[in-house]
């Protein structure tokens, strides 16, 4: 495995203080996230990007770290966080890389939560301490080959068969499928409503092919789930959610650890940019001190410090029980494409070395243009405000 000698100097902007709206245990764990990324992420994500392959040896930090399951109540293995502690942990990680990022959110936000929230006790034992320190891997199956932004049209099903379930279709893009122990499973059943079950790395007629051939999210494993007449055994089936609620409530938490991370993706490549254009002398002077280059800085900068106070009061409403998904929205599209334009005007100040694996910022910029298309696009998230402002569903 190749350490690049490229050391990780990267200092986190906070033009409006806003540190100090944060406890000192959100800067203590922050710190400890932030120390982990450097020594273990920074050093081998190129290559691994490069090589188009996921870091495996990155899961037992990723738990150690407690970025599996934060707001987890610890009697199930989680830190029994609040959502301010775990978009931090978010943010930290994204700016390392968001694959890594994708694989800490499917884990806690898309597997651990729907079994928390939607399991049986004995689904919660059996699994989530597991989970959390990474010994078991999950990935969420809700997406299909001919169903994206609208879930509701699934067509992978599951019949009753007694003691069991009978499981039949197909779910696509699934992050972590390749590796995954057991996948959360979304399917209708004979009445046509939306139930979710534990499906088991194992069980006969259950597979998982890899996706290949990826310009973004590189350093991620994607596949597909196939279910051939899988035997999914009752206890396995999440006893009393049905219908969208269920999925939707997952995405939720998702989103909301989205809007955190891709602001840490913009803020890497912000600072990368900053750096670069005191260093880089061109015309005499170093081509910071241009006012073209001030004009990309100070609106990066701007931009993501609105962004920053965005995500911190969603994080207390949300800590609260407060917030709405329709905020959620808000905020992860709004993260995602600021960080979008952040990346390309990065990108275009570096010239020439932006592009190369040096430095972070194209990567980064593959990466986000999955972020700004998964847990809803971007047009989805601005039809699901324009709903909640006007009244009227433009989605029909």
């Amino acid at each position: 495995m190749n350490k690049s000698a490229k050391k990780d100097l990267y200092e986190a902007p906070d033009y409006y203080l806003i540190d100090d709206l944060l406890s000192e245990e959100h800067k203590l764990i922050r710190s400890s996230t932030r120390d982990w990324v450097k020594k273990e992420v920074s050093p081998v994500i190129e290559d691994f990007a490069q090589r188009a392959e996921f870091p495996k040896h990155l899961i037992k930090g990723l738990g150690e770290i407690g970025a599996f399951g934060p707001t987890i109540p610890v009697e199930y293995g989680g830190a029994g966080l609040d959502y301010t502690a775990y978009g931090i942990i978010m943010q930290e990680i994204e700016r390392g890389d968001s694959g890594i990022r994708s694989t800490a959110s499917v884990q806690g936000s898309l597997v651990m939560y729907p079994i928390f929230a939607y399991g049986s006790e004995e689904q919660r034992k059996k699994y989530l301490p597991k989970l959390a320190t990474g010994e078991l891997m999950g990935c969420f199956g809700l997406t299909e080959p001919d169903h994206g932004s609208n879930p509701g049209g699934m067509v992978t099903n599951i019949k009753d068969n007694g003691s069991h379930y009978i499981l039949n279709g197909a779910k696509m893009w699934i992050s972590n499928a390749p590796f995954a122990d057991i996948a959360v499973v979304w399917a209708k059943d004979e009445a046509g409503k939306i139930r979710g079950m534990v499906v088991e790395r194992g069980m006969k007629g259950f597979t998982t092919p890899e996706t290949h051939g990826k310009w973004s999210l590189r350093a991620s494993a994607t596949g597909e789930l196939v279910f051939d007449n899988v035997a999914v055994p009752t206890e396995n089936v999440f006893p009393e959610i049905s219908g969208l609620k269920g999925p939707l409530g997952c995405l939720n938490q998702a989103r909301y650890g989205i809007a955190w991370g891709a602001l840490g993706a913009a803020m890497d490549c912000y600072d990368t940019a900053l750096r670069y254009s005191k260093e880089r002398v061109q015309f005499g002077k170093p081509i910071g001190g241009f006012q073209l280059q001030q004009k990309k800085l100070a609106e990066m900068i701007t931009e993501i410090t609105k962004g920053q106070l965005l995500v911190w009061r969603l994080g207390v409403l949300k800590s609260e029980n407060r917030a709405t998904s329709e905020q959620i929205s808000m905020a992860k599209r709004n993260s995602v494409e600021i960080a979008l334009d952040i990346a390309r005007n990065a990108r275009q100040m570096l010239g020439g070395m932006g592009i190369t694996g040096e430095y972070s910022i194209m990567r980064h910029m593959m990466n986000l243009e999955s972020v700004v298309t998964y847990e809803g696009t971007h047009d989805i998230h601005l039809l699901i405000t324009g709903m909640d402002v006007t009244g009227i569903n433009a989605f029909k």
